[in-house]
């Protein structure tokens, strides 16, 4: 007979990698509240709630705002499954993991890549962007990733929207690390589709992929000539989330909702602005320290992202064992480098929950310790 392994206990883990990040215990407390069916009118209530907070958090007041039932790559794919069709262009910005990966799935949908490169550390500049619009007046799409989470490096995202504003291309933004952490502005900024996550900024477990898709987004859907995968469907996904009575799609992740729900909440209490200067200011006293300590960062300075900074790691340290005495001896999670083409990093985010100083200040302690 098979033994019975004893109930769970985990660990306790600061996590101030790439994410997860810690969340609230309100948030916590969340998914112990009681378990409703997916088609329960109270439940749907709920999702009319989420909708309109994420509308805050996206500052998106027109066309769908919805949490996927999946991670953050799935609202990548979503997205590039509704906005291109084989043989369309699209134009990629590249700079790490993240933006290699959008090409990666545009590719096996049949779309035609250019992909406009620059190295670790260094935004793609908006400039070449635009200069290859020019080039390909019939591309359908440019894709940036406004947070490269894989290099610590923030796209100058409202400029690339202002200049592409009049011309006939959607622009799509990766915002996995930027959502409630660093400014966004879905609407002002002339965003077509972004797409983010729950566990990193907003401050809430994995699971789930918070979208946002422009009118004009959904006018390219509407003249699509094939259909787009049944699971993600963003019209069947707004018929459950948004309209009334709502129409069965799928069956919902719901503690995962009450859990977004209150990270929401948590979000809106805040506010944006003062959550955004929150991640500035733990970010400052954890690149601060780094400094003080001859530690170097990945990031060009003018493009630094506050809520996850890489940093070089030093000549003739091992950087896998520094990251598991942080974890085993001081029970501290931070992420090393993503990808073979990487170079020697350390990840280090301050998120959601966990973009306070204190935690910063600990983390330094921890590497002053370990090194």
């Amino acid at each position: 007979m098979t033994e019975i392994p004893p109930p769970l206990n985990p660990p306790d883990r600061l996590l101030c990698g790439p994410g997860p990040s810690n969340v609230s215990p309100a948030v916590l407390a969340a998914m112990q509240r009681p378990l409703l069916g997916h088609m329960d009118p109270d439940l749907a209530d709920i999702l009319l709630e989420v909708v309109a907070l994420l509308r805050g958090v996206y500052r998106a007041r027109t066309g769908i705002v919805l949490a996927l039932q999946a991670t953050g790559t799935s609202g990548m794919e979503t997205g590039l499954a509704h906005l291109l069709e084989p043989g369309d262009t699209a134009i990629v910005g590249v700079n790490g993991y993240f933006g290699r990966r959008i090409v990666e799935i545009a590719g096996r949908l049949g779309a035609k890549i250019v992909a406009i490169e620059s190295d670790w550390g260094y935004a793609v500049p908006n400039d070449r962007l635009l200069d290859c619009v020019d080039a390909h007046p019939d591309a359908r799409l440019v894709a940036v990733v406004h947070a490269e989470t894989s290099t610590g490096v923030e796209h100058p995202l409202a400029e690339l929207g202002a200049a592409l504003r009049g011309r006939d291309v959607l622009l799509m933004a990766d915002c996995v690390t930027s959502l409630g952490g660093v400014e966004l502005d879905v609407d002002g900024w002339g965003i077509d589709y972004a797409y983010s996550c729950t566990q990193k900024c907003l401050g809430a477990p994995p699971g789930m992929a918070p979208v946002a898709v422009s009118d004009r987004a959904l006018e390219r859907i509407a003249a699509r000539r094939a259909p787009v995968p049944y699971s993600f469907d963003l019209g069947l996904l707004e018929a459950y989330w948004a309209t009334r009575p709502a129409a069965y799609h799928h069956t919902a992740p719901v503690l995962h909702i009450y859990a977004l729900h209150e990270a929401l909440r948590e979000v809106a209490a805040e506010g944006l602005a003062p959550r955004w200067s929150r991640h500035g200011e733990a970010a400052a006293a954890l690149r601060d320290g780094l400094a003080a300590r001859g530690l170097e960062l990945l990031a060009e300075p003018e493009h630094q992202l506050a809520p996850l900074t890489a940093v070089r790691v030093p000549d003739g340290v091992d950087a896998r064992r520094v990251q598991t005495r942080l974890r085993r001896e001081h029970g501290i999670e931070i992420g090393g480098g993503l990808g073979p083409s990487a170079p020697a990093m350390w990840r280090i985010g301050l998120m959601g929950y966990n973009a306070q100083a204190t935690v910063a200040a600990r983390v330094l302690e921890a590497l002053d310790a370990v090194l």
